[in-house]
């Protein structure tokens, strides 16, 4: 299994999941389609698939032009999302087929939207890839529109409980204000200071942050770690995890995040 990483509008990721064996690939939110053909096209691969993690549009606007320029492809969505140009709605755990090696996991991670759908990746010999939509960022998650914080924390239950080496390819670019947030709420934490280090350099280089792993993840993103006391004591000593999860979310709604380096030691400088 061979993943494709690819740019679209401003910040979003798409990304191509290929069965090398068959040269056969899913599209992941190709929102910029014309992009995913002519990825495949170098890669000599033919799309058989569209992954859609949900309906708004940056990440479903661009299945209907897909639908053209590769007609015989699968559209799949979340059942119940609604995706632009689904032709097939798949539901928790359900599976599908990519060439003849790669299996593909359907996981609901709702909150952003209420049929948001993870995609987990899995082929014999490549470690198993997660692709998460805006259900889960480097070090952060994204904005509960159609679901509340119940639902985010089992969003994170189900995609916790994935193998801990498990790649993780979020929708966006959003990696460096989600660690200033998560130092904000744990500066001690040795995770994320190395990893904002890491991501401020790969910025700097025009380079993508993605992948990262659910091990990973666990050990620096705040809404996975709903949980740890320093976490809930951020959060106002919250006492379980839902409320820990709805004030975090909402400090992070209102957190405007630094235009200049992480500090070692200092946490992230305010102001824009």
């Amino acid at each position: 299994m061979q993943v494709e990483i690819l740019d679209a509008l401003t910040d979003n990721f798409m990304y191509l999941i290929v069965d090398v064996a068959t040269n056969t690939a899913a599209a992941v939110d190709p929102a910029d389609a014309e992009v995913a053909v002519a990825a495949a096209a170098r890669l000599g691969a033919t799309i058989t698939h569209v992954l859609t993690t949900h309906h708004h549009y940056d990440h479903a606007g661009g299945n209907n032009q897909m639908k053209k320029l590769c007609p015989s492809v699968e559209v799949v969505g979340g059942r119940g999302e609604n995706v632009q140009g689904a032709t097939r709605e798949v539901a928790d755990k359900e599976c599908l087929q990519l060439g003849d090696a790669v299996t593909i996991t359907a996981i609901h991670t709702p909150a952003h939207t209420a049929g948001h759908t993870s995609y987990l990746a899995s082929a014999p010999s490549s470690s198993s890839a997660v692709f998460t939509g805006d259900a889960l960022f480097v070090g952060g998650c994204g904005r509960f529109f159609e679901g509340g914080p119940e639902d985010m924390c089992e969003t994170m239950r189900r995609l916790s409980a994935l193998p801990r080496e498990a790649l993780v390819y979020a929708g966006h670019e959003y990696t460096v204000k989600n660690l200033q947030f998560a130092l904000e709420v744990e500066p001690g934490n040795s995770a994320a200071q190395q990893k904002i280090q890491w991501a401020e350099a790969r910025r700097a280089s025009s380079e993508p942050t993605v992948p990262s792993t659910v091990g990973d993840e666990l050990r620096f993103n705040p809404f996975m770690r709903v949980a740890v006391p320093e976490v809930r004591a951020y959060c106002g000593a919250a006492d379980d995890d839902v409320t820990c999860m709805r004030r975090l979310r909402n400090k992070k709604d209102n957190f405007a995040g630094s235009s200049r380096p992480w500090v070692p030691g200092g946490g992230p400088l305010p102001g824009l």
